[in-house]
């Protein structure tokens, strides 16, 4: 379990590693499958496979999808729910090593291409599809020496299943495969015990036509990679073509370097960012934003509020006080239920739900419990706590019905229970028939599908009946002032207080708070790297939730100064209207940082972007919510009303 990479300005994050050392000498508490194993000179060492993945087309494959050597049998291993979710297939192979002992030149299997299986592999390096692989849960990387830094070296995860290229002196392109795995096991070895821990697997993959002399038996040896003469392969000069009746002899060496690298920090080569620097200035662009806009709310709470309060209770005349300001003036009206009040209480239940889930997850991944190393875990963490939080959303939902004098509590419950997972999951087996249609071992298998159903019918939605029931029991919230019989007349509002204006103008401060860590996190996941900046991450999370509630509370205070009442859809679609940036963001990233060419893997891009922005308007637009509520609430319970 490690951290993001140090800084000078690292002693915000300290905490985040205090985990770390504890984890690393206290040898009786390690998270499951992420315990350390020692491993004796000539243990055997088995390398799992798994899927072949291509940031070209988003879509996973089984290792063995491709006609690859093949063990005896082939083990499945047991996947978590978020790796199932994740296209993750992991298997055994063919590959074993003994801890410690060099291998040069092993011969792995024989194939003679058809015109299938050299379409096959062909379809493949066009969309330059990657062979990723595992060694004691570390994922296979290629070192690669930077052009522009001599002594900086960064690691593409997996290895290119080929490339294409020209024969010298002619213009045809060819197609050839990397048949010639050279790994590096570096490993850390205890001086006292002689065991040792693996800290690292890396490759350097090549392409060779391999040759031997007579007829091919068990016993061949060959000439171009020979153990006993010491000649190995360096080079991928004579290259492996792929073309129908070639001939592919697959091989590997092993080397083992020790390594000064511990075990708990085996992960930093993993996750050191080069780029921190970029991650600092988000974080203080962000911090600029909210000292801005906490200016702005200081000024209203501090100044023009005070002046208000104070001299509405001074009990001036109603002319002289509406020269002053116009809030006071829609006291009677402020706390009228909106239109389509089941609809918001159905919003904000399931933005609480959210929050809560996001909050949570964000905790236990700053403490280091969702370590990469255990993979599928992070997602694993958000379904498991979207499920229970469903008690929250089911409270608060209820809680807002009551107090807008609603009586059928079970309607709103169902509803609660029901609207953004039926919309989510909808989208989601659209998309998953699409990635089913492609063969793509990224589609939810059937079993997984229903143990989703399974929690989201028999936990989530009892869940969410419970809470509501508790949530309705409790006694209403009494607003701080009376509500006439009779709505007040709005006046005519000036241009830039025209909803769809203020909307829009609203949600672009707590997109600008967090678009450029949205950058980093689009990449993880579309680019397949890892993201474990999560200390960042939850100091950004905590900056879009106080950018929220102070542009929804400086939008909301205009719009009751100009004497419009309607707030409470307004606050929720003002902080919420950042989603729809978010989703145009995605657009231009799609458009500028992905070589996405076929329509499946764009529509499988929108899908769930469309998905992700969904959720983020629904959280957004609560945070927004709750802060004008408490707003209006404090301001008008603040001042005498005749």
């Amino acid at each position: 379990m490690m951290t993001a990479r140090p800084s000078p300005l690292a002693f915000l994050l300290l905490w985040i590693s205090v985990p770390l050392p504890l984890l690393h000498h206290a040898h009786s508490f390690y998270l499951p499958g992420v315990a350390p194993e020692d491993f004796q000179k000539g243990d055997p060492l088995m390398v799992k496979v798994n899927k072949l993945t291509s940031i070209k087309t988003q879509l996973p494959y089984t290792y063995y999808s491709l006609p690859y050597c093949k063990p005896d049998e082939i083990v499945d291993s047991a996947e978590n729910l978020g790796e199932v979710l994740r296209g993750d297939r992991i298997e055994n192979s063919p590959y074993v090593f003994k801890m410690r002992e060099p291998q040069m030149c092993n011969i792995v299997c024989r194939q003679v291409l058809d015109e299938k299986t050299a379409k096959a592999y062909k379809e493949k390096i066009d969309d330059e599809y990657r062979v990723n692989m595992i060694l004691d849960n570390l994922p296979l990387v290629v070192p690669i020496r930077r052009l522009d830094q001599e002594s900086s070296i960064v690691y593409q995860h997996g290895f290119h299943v080929g490339l294409k290229g020209q024969y010298a002196g002619t213009k045809e392109e060819k197609y050839f495969m990397h048949n010639h795995l050279t790994f590096t096991v570096k490993f850390h070895k205890d001086q006292q015990t002689d065991a040792a821990r693996i800290v690292g697997f890396e490759v350097r993959p090549f392409s060779v036509k391999h040759e031997y002399e007579g007829e091919w038996s068990k016993t061949t040896r060959l000439t171009t990679c020979d153990p006993h003469s010491k000649r190995s392969v360096t080079t991928s000069d004579s290259p492996q073509e792929v073309e129908d009746k070639k001939e592919v002899i697959f091989t590997y060496d092993v080397e083992f370097q020790e390594s000064d690298v511990k075990w708990a920090y085996r992960w930093d080569t993993y996750l050191l960012m080069a780029d921190d620097q970029i991650h600092w200035f988000s974080i203080v662009n962000s911090l600029m934003i909210v000292l801005f806009l906490s200016g702005m709310v200081a000024m209203i709470m501090l100044r023009t509020l005070y002046r208000d309060i104070s001299k509405y209770n001074q009990l001036e005349t109603q002319e002289e006080a509406q020269e002053e300001t116009g809030w006071k003036l829609v006291h009677g009206d402020v706390f009228r239920p909106p239109s389509n009040s089941d609809l918001l209480c159905v919003y904000v239940g399931t933005g609480v739900q959210f929050f809560g889930m996001i909050l949570v997850t964000m905790i236990f991944a700053v403490l280091g419990f969702l370590s990469p190393s255990n993979r599928g875990g992070f997602m694993t963490a958000l379904l498991l706590l979207w499920v229970f939080m469903g008690l929250f959303a089911g409270y608060s939902s209820a809680r807002l019905y009551k107090m807008f004098k609603g009586t059928e509590w079970k309607r709103i419950a169902l509803r609660t229970a029901f609207m953004f997972p039926a919309i989510a999951f909808s989208i989601f087996f659209v998309l998953n028939a699409l990635i089913w249609g492609q063969k793509s071992s990224g589609a939810v298998p059937f079993g997984t599908m229903f143990a989703l159903v399974v929690l989201w019918f028999g936990i989530s939605v009892p869940l969410v009946f419970v809470g509501a029931y508790v949530g309705f029991r409790k006694p209403p919230l009494e607003d701080p002032v009376k509500t006439n019989k009779i709505p007040r007349q709005i006046p005519e509002q000036a241009w830039y207080m025209n909803p769809i204006f203020s909307i829009l103008i609203g949600g672009i401060l707590p997109f600008g708070a967090v678009f450029i860590e949205l950058f980093f996190i689009l990449t993880s996941i579309w680019l397949q790297q890892f993201y474990y900046i999560f200390g960042f991450l939850f100091i950004v999370f905590a900056i879009l939730i106080v950018t929220c509630a102070e542009i929804t509370i400086v939008l909301c205070y205009f719009q009751l100064c100009s004497e419009d009442y309607l707030w409470w859809w307004r606050s929720y679609l003002t902080s919420g209207s950042s989603a729809l940036y978010l989703f145009l963001y995605a657009a231009f990233y799609f458009l500028t940082k992905l070589e996405i060419t076929k329509p499946v893997s764009g529509i499988l891009y929108f899908g769930y972007m469309l998905i992700a922005s969904f959720a983020f308007f629904v959280l957004t637009g609560t945070m927004g919510f709750y802060a004008c509520f408490w707003f209006t609430r404090l301001i008008y319970s603040s001042v005498k009303i005749d």
